[in-house]
């Protein structure tokens, strides 16, 4: 049987985005979401709860990601996991880490509390042909200094 692997998160980015070049010119971002969750306990408490989670960005979707999302900005992220295993340069064993591979992202609205002007969505589309793939609509600005972020249509 085949196994499927989807998850979708919404949260503020933990760091900058970080953009790197495979050696056969690949373009990988990576940056970390947190997702916040309260509830109330057993005794009627109210609990906050974060969690942590690292994700790549690959191709178009990636750059587009450096490029408008910022550290504290909201964004929702959906992907699939991937666990990569190493052994640990220092002699400490065998490590691995488990993060999200972004297919598709959505701006969730400004980082100043989202009642800014480019609330909305954006969705970048995976056609499944490997990384660096995403199609990305015409209408997104490609030179730096083309778009005041209170005009994005999102």
């Amino acid at each position: 049987m085949r196994g499927f692997s989807k998850v979708i998160l919404v949260g503020n980015l933990t760091r900058d985005p970080e953009t790197r070049v495979t050696p056969n010119g690949a373009t990988v971002v990576s940056s970390a979401i947190a997702v916040n969750r309260a509830y109330k306990d057993g005794s009627g408490n109210n609990v906050e709860n974060v969690s942590f989670f690292d994700f790549s960005a690959f191709g178009k979707t990636g750059e587009t990601i450096a490029k408008y999302v910022h550290k504290g900005d909201p964004i929702l992220i959906s992907g699939r996991l991937d666990q990569r295993s190493w052994e640990d340069k220092n002699g400490g064993g065998k490590r691995s880490r488990v993060e999200v591979v972004v297919e598709d992202f959505n701006f969730m609205g400004s980082g100043n509390g989202g009642n800014g002007g480019n609330s909305g969505s954006y969705s970048a589309a995976n056609n499944n042909s490997g990384a660096g793939s995403e199609v990305v609509p015409d209408d997104i600005p490609t030179e730096e200094g083309d778009i005041d972020l209170n005009d994005v249509p999102f």
